[in-house]
C-alpha cells in the first residue's frame, strides 16, 4: 500500500482534475470533458453557466460560444444524463450507465408519474425529428387561469420526454436557448456505441475506474458521491474495490480517515507514476465543480468548510448567495460572491480563509476578477464588501 502525505495527494487531485500540468489542457474543452468524466450542468448563471466556469477554471478565457459547441455539436460528442447530478457526459460512455437506465424503466417513476401517452411521444419524435418541451406543450402545466406552474410542476409532456431520457429511448446532445433537445438515441449514439450491452457489474466496473481518475485519490465515500451509487451498485463498487478489479490501488493518505491496516482510499494507478508538477492561475470555481463536489472531500482535502447558501435566507447567510470558492496557489484560500449589473463585475464579498495574508493575496484575487470580467464581457469590477484588511490591500483598479 502506497503511504501519501496531504500535500502529495492534494497535488495528485488537482493534476487529475485538470488544474496542474501542461498536459491538461490537451483536447481543449473536449479534452477537459474526456479527463473529468462529467461536468455538471445548473441552471443559475451570476458570472456565467456552471459548465462554462468549469472550463473557464482550468482552460483560461476560451470563449464562450466555443465552449457550447465544444460540449454540444453536430454530431454529438457528449450527451446529458445522471451521474453525480444531471451532467455533461463524453458521448463514448454512453455503454456505462446502462445499469441507470435499466433501473430507471424498472421503477417507471422518479419524482413524477409517467403519463400513459408516453408511447405517442416517442412515435412523434421518431416521425418529426427532434423535440423541445415547447413543440410538445411547454414544460409547465398551464391553469385555468392562463397562467403556468412552478419550475418543479412538469407538465405530463416534460416529464414523458424526460423518462424517455432517463430509460435511453431519447437522449439530449444538444440545446436551444438553453431547452433540451430530444432526438431518438439511434440518431444520435454512434452504432458501435449503441450496440453495445454491458452488465451492471461491467458498468460498475467501468464507471469506477473513470471516477478513480478523475479524482485522482479519493476514498470510497468520495467515488459512491461521484456516481450516486447506493444499494446492490454499490455493493459491486465495494466488491471491486476489494478485489483490484476497479484498476485502482489502495493508498493511505496522512489525516484521512482509515481504520487500522486498512487503506483509506484509492488511487488512479498512473497518478501515482510521476510527481504532479506545475502552477496554474488563480482562478473562481464554480460550485458545482466536481473539484468540491463532496462537501466532505472538499474540508478533508483543503480544509476548506464550503456550503452553497442560495438556499440559505438572505438573513442567514455568512459568505453569500453563490458564493465561489478561489483557488491559488494550490489550495482555496477565499471565497467571492458575484453578481452582475450590467458591463460591471461585482463582487458582492469577498473573504480570505484563516492564515492566509491579504497583503500576499489581494493582488491574485484582483486578477481573478478582472480576469473573470474580461471573459463575460465586463469592463469594470466593484467590491461592495471585502474583509477587513483585504479591502485596503486590493489593486487599485477593483473598486
Amino acid at each position: 500500500m502506497t503511504d501519501l502525505t496531504a500535500d502529495e495527494a492534494r497535488r495528485i487531485i488537482l493534476r487529475a482534475q485538470g488544474f496542474l500540468g501542461a498536459g491538461t489542457r490537451r483536447g481543449g474543452v473536449h479534452g477537459m470533458l474526456r479527463r473529468l468524466g462529467a461536468v455538471q450542468l445548473d441552471t443559475i448563471s451570476t458570472v456565467a453557466r456552471s459548465h462554462e466556469l468549469v472550463a473557464y477554471a482550468r482552460l483560461g478565457a476560451v470563449g464562450r460560444p466555443k465552449v457550447e459547441r465544444a460540449y454540444w455539436h453536430n454530431p454529438a460528442q457528449s450527451f446529458e444524463y445522471w451521474c453525480h447530478a444531471a451532467c455533461i457526459l463524453p458521448i463514448e460512455h454512453w455503454p456505462l450507465y446502462a445499469f441507470r437506465r435499466r433501473a430507471y424503466r424498472e421503477r417507471r417513476y422518479r419524482w413524477h408519474e409517467v403519463p400513459d401517452h408516453v408511447d405517442k411521444l416517442l412515435q412523434q419524435v421518431r416521425d418529426s425529428g427532434p423535440v423541445t418541451t415547447a413543440d410538445v406543450g411547454g414544460a409547465r402545466p398551464v391553469r385555468a387561469d392562463g397562467s403556468t406552474g412552478e419550475w418543479w410542476d412538469w407538465s405530463d409532456s416534460k416529464i414523458g420526454l424526460e423518462w424517455l431520457l432517463d430509460i435511453g429511448e431519447l437522449v439530449c446532445s444538444r440545446r436551444v436557448g438553453w431547452r433540451r433537445v430530444y432526438d431518438l438515441a439511434e440518431r444520435v449514439v454512434p452504432a458501435d456505441l449503441l450496440a453495445e450491452d454491458l452488465s451492471d457489474e461491467e458498468c460498475v466496473l467501468r464507471l469506477a475506474r473513470v471516477a478513480g481518475r478523475s479524482l485522482g485519490v479519493a476514498t470510497r465515500g468520495d467515488l459512491i458521491d461521484f456516481l450516486r451509487l447506493k444499494g446492490r451498485h454499490a455493493a459491486i463498487l465495494d466488491e471491486s474495490l476489494l478485489s483490484g478489479a476497479a484498476g485502482l490501488v489502495p493508498v493511505s493518505v496522512a489525516g484521512w480517515p482509515a481504520k487500522k491496516g486498512q487503506a483509506g482510499a484509492w488511487a488512479d494507478p498512473a497518478a501515482l507514476e510521476s510527481e504532479p508538477r506545475g502552477r496554474h492561475r488563480t482562478t473562481l470555481v464554480s460550485p458545482f465543480d466536481s473539484l468540491i463536489w463532496h462537501r466532505g472531500r472538499t474540508e478533508r482535502v483543503f480544509g476548506f468548510a464550503y456550503q452553497l447558501e442560495l438556499y440559505v435566507p438572505r438573513h442567514k447567510r455568512v459568505h453569500g448567495y453563490f458564493t465561489m470558492p478561489v483557488l491559488a496557489g494550490g489550495r482555496l484560500i477565499g471565497r467571492v460572491d458575484p453578481a452582475r449589473e450590467g458591463s460591471t463585475l461585482v463582487a458582492r464579498q469577498i473573504s480570505l480563509e484563516p492564515g492566509h495574508s491579504a497583503a500576499k493575496w489581494a493582488g491574485a484575487i484582483g486578477d481573478a476578477l478582472w480576469s473573470a470580467a474580461d471573459w463575460v464581457g465586463c469592463d469594470a469590477v466593484r467590491v461592495e464588501r471585502a474583509d477587513p484588511g483585504l479591502a485596503a490591500h486590493l489593486e487599485a483598479g477593483v473598486r
